[in-house]
Parts: C-alpha cells; sequence; structure tokens
C-alpha cells in the first residue's frame, strides 16, 4: 500500500508577520501510524522541497510521543525536505491521499486547482480521501462528479469556529473552516474543543483537530484494508 500526504507550501500567517505552515503533529502521528504497519508514504507539496513548519507545533505544550519520535528520526526529516511537487503527482500511482493541517493550507492547498484535480481524481477512482484539522478547509473547492462540492450531503467535521477563537486567529485566516464546510452543504458535526474526533463518509474521512490525526489515520488504513 502507498499513500500521498500532501503537505502545504505557505508559510504566512496572513498579515501578522508570523509563520505558519503544516502541523507537525498532524503529519508525524498519521505518518508513523501507517509506516509502522508497513504502509509506504509518499509526500508531495504544491512547491515540492522543504514544507513549512508551524512553530507554534513545535512548542512544549505541543509535544507528543510522534513529534518527539520525529524530531529524532533524521531519515524522515531528510525525506521530508524532498517533498513532490504536487503538479507532478498523480492519483493512479497511490491508494489513498492524506492531508496534515497546521493553518498554511487554508491559504494555498484550499485555492490550488492541481490539489482540487487531484483529490476529485482520487475519490473519483474509488480511493479514500483523508483530512484532518484545516486540512478539511482543502476542500472548499473540491466538485463531485455532479459538479456539486464534494462534501455537499456528507458527513463531515473540521477545526472548529470555537478552536479558532481559542488560538485568536478567527480574523486571521482566509476562511473559516466550520462555516465553508457548512456553506459548501456538509453535515457537519464536532465534539468538545481539542478532543479526539474523525468521521467517515464513504471514501471521505475528516478529524476535527490535531488530537484527532492519529484517529484519522486509523480509519484510512481500515479503509485500504477492505
Amino acid at each position: 500500500m502507498n499513500v500521498l500526504f500532501v503537505l502545504t507550501s505557505h508559510d504566512q500567517l496572513g498579515n501578522t508577520g508570523e509563520k505558519t505552515g503544516f502541523w507537525i503533529e498532524e503529519f508525524a502521528s498519521p505518518y508513523y501510524y501507517l509506516a509502522d504497519k508497513g504502509v509506504e508514504v509518499t509526500l508531495a507539496s504544491p512547491e515540492g522541497g522543504q514544507p513549512p513548519i508551524d512553530p507554534s507545533s513545535d512548542k512544549p505544550e505541543n509535544q507528543t510521543e510522534a513529534t518527539i519520535r520525529f524530531k529524532a528520526d533524521q531519515a524522515l526529516q531528510e525525506k521530508l525536505s524532498k517533498t513532490h511537487p504536487l503538479s507532478e503527482v498523480k492519483a493512479e500511482d497511490y491508494d489513498a491521499v492524506f492531508y496534515p493541517g497546521g493553518h498554511g493550507p487554508l491559504w494555498d492547498l484550499a485555492e490550488s486547482k492541481d490539489s482540487a484535480a487531484l483529490i476529485e481524481s482520487f475519490y473519483g477512482m474509488g480511493k479514500p480521501v483523508a483530512f484532518v484539522c484545516h486540512a478539511p478547509g482543502v476542500l472548499k473547492n473540491v466538485k463531485d462528479e455532479k459538479g456539486d462540492p464534494l462534501v455537499k450531503g456528507k458527513k463531515v467535521t473540521g477545526f472548529t469556529n470555537t478552536e479558532e477563537e481559542l488560538v485568536k486567529l478567527t480574523d486571521v485566516v482566509p476562511f473559516l473552516v466550520e462555516d465553508m464546510l457548512k456553506n459548501n452543504g456538509g453535515i457537519y458535526s464536532k465534539t468538545d474543543d481539542f478532543q479526539t474526533y474523525a468521521l467517515e463518509d464513504g471514501l471521505l474521512i475528516t478529524g476535527q483537530n490535531p488530537a484527532s490525526s492519529e484517529k484519522v489515520a486509523e480509519l484510512l488504513l481500515n479503509q485500504l484494508k477492505k
């Protein structure tokens, strides 16, 4: 089995002058969950090369077993520095696609035609597509075979409005994930802030926040085993 991970290339947190990128936990935890079970993982990003890490995800209070393992894993860090350009990857070469979050994807992947086309290809081929935390925002412009939003009529979750308020970025992000999913017709639900919550509706798998990242990987692997 080969799963494609798509990470952000965007490192600017709006007009704040601060940095963003992908969230370490949301990459490391699913990566190790899958890799430890024999799944091959290929990494891609819009620009290729090293994707930016959100500095906040490296703070002491955000460390987990997976992030600590990642920090000591020179081989994975080397692999991460050489992600494939998104325009060069094809859905037919992989069994599923997974998008880690962090705020970065709201700026680049949510607006990327390459990303939208890739997700549509995976879905159209009957392959699972999975997203965690802010990454469900990447579904903003993704359509189904009828031209409707892919999330329309489907059970979905993602970073909540209240979670965004708690990290004080409501007025910084280009859009709120919860609002976008609802506006696109998704059947949105959530649990308490920063608690584990993940949903699957057919091939579409979504997780609410960093605490949900391994659960999303678990649901994804279960689908691949079917």
